[in-house]
């Protein structure tokens, strides 16, 4: 049956996904469907909520898909993994309707994933609850200090990263790399780690601010087979106030064929911040069925 614009927008089924998804009057099939290609969510951490089941009810009211978790810092055990720390965030999420759309290690930002003796048992204990929660990505921060920049350093990173790569593999969780590396480098790693369950975590901000890289480009080196999930974010809470042309980064990021979640990890007041994410959460879904350019 061939769907034109008109007849798509007029049908029950037409609307009925355009209020689901979204959409603005007048969206065609074709816009329907990319934008079907994405859930948007959000980070714990951003809507003031770090490690908080609370995040989940507050997502919801913030027009959400779902909410990316922060596994906490652990003395011995990663708080994550205790059980009943888990069923928490799973009843929060059930009762909220929202899945977790990935978790974050963030110990790794005092236990450096290229030299910490700790950093792979911190990786291997989060993988487990990881895929208990549903989500399939798991977030490795490597920032400032804890940056892998030299080619021996990065090369630890890949040596720890395949051996942790079939446990990742085996849970269906995907090992995801964020840091402000160039993509050519964060594709290297990539090669030497040698496996499809390790990929990059691509924030659209951070690289602009602290190492002046154009997203778009490294958007599309990365390309589908690189890219594990996308932070979009801005040093502007509000999305269209900052620098980021965030028209061309969703260009970029549809060209690469790229699906799954864009998780916005924006910063707001406590009083501001289900209106900052609602208002971000509709601009990049009005953005992802925009006609191409």
């Amino acid at each position: 049956m061939t769907f034109h614009r008109r007849a798509f927008t007029a049908s029950a089924a037409g609307a009925a996904i355009a209020a689901v998804l979204g959409l603005r009057p007048g969206a065609t099939r074709a816009e329907a469907a990319a934008a079907a290609r994405f859930r948007i969510g959000g980070c714990d951490w951003s809507l003031g909520k770090e490690g908080d089941p609370g995040s989940f009810a507050l997502a919801k009211e913030a027009g959400l898909d779902g909410v990316e978790i922060s596994c906490g810092k652990p003395k011995e055990t990663l708080p994550i993994a205790d059980p009943e720390r888990l069923h928490r965030f799973q009843e929060a999420a059930k009762a909220a309707g929202l899945p977790v759309c990935s978790t974050c290690l963030e110990v790794l930002h005092r236990d450096a994933l290229k030299s910490h003796p700790d950093a792979p048992k911190w990786v291997e204990q989060a993988i487990a609850p990881t895929r208990e929660l549903g989500a399939k990505t798991l977030l490795l921060p490597g920032f400032f200090k804890q940056s892998y920049e030299t080619r021996e350093e990065q090369q630890v990173v890949a040596d720890r990263l395949k051996a942790l790569a079939p446990l990742a593999e085996k849970a269906g969780v995907v090992l995801a790399l964020e840091n402000v590396l160039a993509a050519e480098d964060n594709l290297w790693i990539l090669e030497k780690a040698g496996s499809p369950a390790v990929k990059v975590y691509y924030d659209v901000e951070n690289p602009v601010q602290i190492k002046h890289f154009d997203p778009v480009r490294e958007i599309g080196v990365l390309g589908k087979a690189g890219l594990g999930q996308i932070h979009l974010k801005d040093k502007a809470p509000v999305f269209g106030e900052g620098r980021i042309d965030f028209p061309k980064v969703i260009e970029a990021i549809l060209k690469t064929g790229f699906e799954g979640w864009l998780v916005i990890e924006t910063y707001a007041t406590p009083k501001d911040v289900t209106k900052v994410f609602f208002g971000n959460a509709a601009t990049v879904r009005r953005l992802l069925m925009e006609p191409r350019r």
